[in-house]
């Protein structure tokens, strides 16, 4: 695992660190967003011991061991690595996308531009093939460089339905059960993988294709899955799906309802059964946000993330003009991130669960690293404070997965760091100016000016 160059003073402190056995790391003079309070922590100190945080608070009430290697990080905020509950690997490979690019090396190529980007933890929800059961063990123990990566097996769709076959679905990648016991059957197959969660797919692409799951089908894939005690998110954009997939035991919405304005009856319904809610704020304006804005190309935290195949395409001026010059699915995809950015805002405010991904690696314009920190500045346009914001990709996301032992900046948990300058507290876009990543307890990554797609 390599270390990139950060400013010259911090490289060499980050190289010694590298190469320092068991000794222990204290940053210090941090600006410390800990999850856990509502302002950041000024003057802070965290001290790292092997892949955990031994401890972590104002300068003055934390006890530093005499023996250790000492990081000054004035002017700079450490919040805890980001994770996205809800991101695809190895679909893509630069401007093209489909299972037949799914290997070794593309999840690798993909979760190691996931960490340069600050994101430590992601959940490859659905179309998962053999790959991603190779790697796993490594990942969750550290040995393998990239974020750590959880996953929803293959995942449950619809003959001549989603997920549609214009996405390069290959057959070992998704099931598409006619009969509720089929759907039983394939559950169980499924099962016996061990997979995090279990996905379906219960939309129709906006009318694109022409059929949606039979309410029949997916109730026999929540009720098995939960006989098999494996949650569920499912793939959604009306509320009227989104509604009876609540009442029918869905524990996730994988997107959020874009539609129309969610109501109360349905809010409750989430509160009451401790439903998730991934919105998924850019997932319809990544259809045309890079042709309407290509000064984007010349900006750090888009243009470290594109592979040559897919800066080109974004640099293509008739491209650009060809996604603008429709109309009709440019209205639609606007119209549904306004309906996306007043339902989050109403469901957060209403006390609902809200985790945070943004289908990146779904298709190429859903981009690994620059797609979760836009998600975050989505957020906070629609009306989230920007420490709320940053909540939902760290201790919530890490909530929704059931897990303890990250999302946040406290005794005991991984040493899961992302190091900015500036204070994305008061301003998310400084979320964008990476120092370093630091993933269990090592640093992996520095600036983005030193990291190639």
């Amino acid at each position: 695992m390599t270390v990139r160059r950060l400013t010259i003073a911090l490289a060499l402190s980050l190289l010694a660190v590298r190469f320092a056995g068991a000794e222990d790391v204290v940053l210090t003079s941090v600006r410390i967003i800990d999850g856990l309070h509502r302002r950041p922590i000024e003057n802070g100190v965290i001290v790292i011991e092997n892949d955990r945080i031994l401890a972590a608070g104002p300068k003055k009430s934390v006890i530093v061991p005499p023996v250790a290697k000492t990081i000054d990080l004035a002017g700079r905020t450490a919040l805890p690595g980001l994770i996205s509950d809800h991101s695809h690997l190895g679909l893509v490979q630069g401007a093209r996308s489909g299972g037949e690019y799914v290997t070794r090396a593309n999840i690798l190529r993909q979760l190691r531009q996931y960490e340069a980007y600050g994101v430590t933890t992601v959940v490859s929800l659905g179309l998962n093939r053999a790959p991603f059961y190779e790697l796993e063990p490594a990942l969750h123990a550290g040995t393998q460089p990239g974020a750590d990566m959880f996953g929803a097996d293959r995942g449950f769709g619809v003959e001549s339905g989603a997920p549609p076959a214009r996405m390069g679905i290959v057959p070992d990648e998704i099931y598409r059960p006619a009969t509720a016991e089929e759907a039983r059957a394939e559950v169980r197959e499924t099962v016996a993988r061990h997979p995090d969660l279990i996905k379906l797919w219960v939309d129709d692409f906006h009318g694109t294709v022409p059929v949606k799951m039979a309410p029949e089908i997916y109730r026999a894939i929540i009720d098995e899955a939960h006989l098999q005690h494996v949650r569920v998110a499912a793939h959604i954009y009306y509320l009227e799906d989104a509604r009876r997939l609540v009442a029918d035991g869905v524990d996730i919405l994988a997107h959020g309802v874009r539609d129309q304005p969610v109501d109360a009856a349905f809010i409750d319904a989430l509160r009451s059964r401790g439903v998730w809610y991934i919105p998924t704020l850019g997932l319809d304006e990544d259809f045309y946000l890079f042709a309407e804005h290509p000064d984007l190309l010349h900006q750090p935290i888009l243009a470290h993330a594109l592979q040559p195949a897919l800066a080109a395409q974004l640099d293509d001026a008739v491209w650009r003009d060809r996604v603008l010059a429709d109309q009709h699915t440019l209205e639609q995809n606007r119209q549904s991130v306004e309906n996306n950015l007043k339902n989050v805002k109403t469901l957060f405010g209403a006390g609902v669960h809200i985790g945070f991904g943004t289908d990146s690696g779904a298709m190429p314009l859903r981009i690994a690293g620059f797609a979760e920190h836009h998600e975050l500045a989505l957020l906070t346009r629609a009306g989230l404070t920007p420490l709320e914001a940053l909540g939902t990709a760290t201790r919530n996301a890490a909530a929704l997965l059931e897990l303890d032992d990250r999302g946040v900046i406290a005794e005991g948990k991984l040493a899961d760091l992302l190091i900015v300058d500036g204070n994305p507290a008061e301003h998310i876009e400084d979320l964008d100016r990476i120092v370093a990543v630091w993933h269990r307890g090592r640093p992996v990554a520095g600036r983005l000016a030193d990291f190639q797609p």
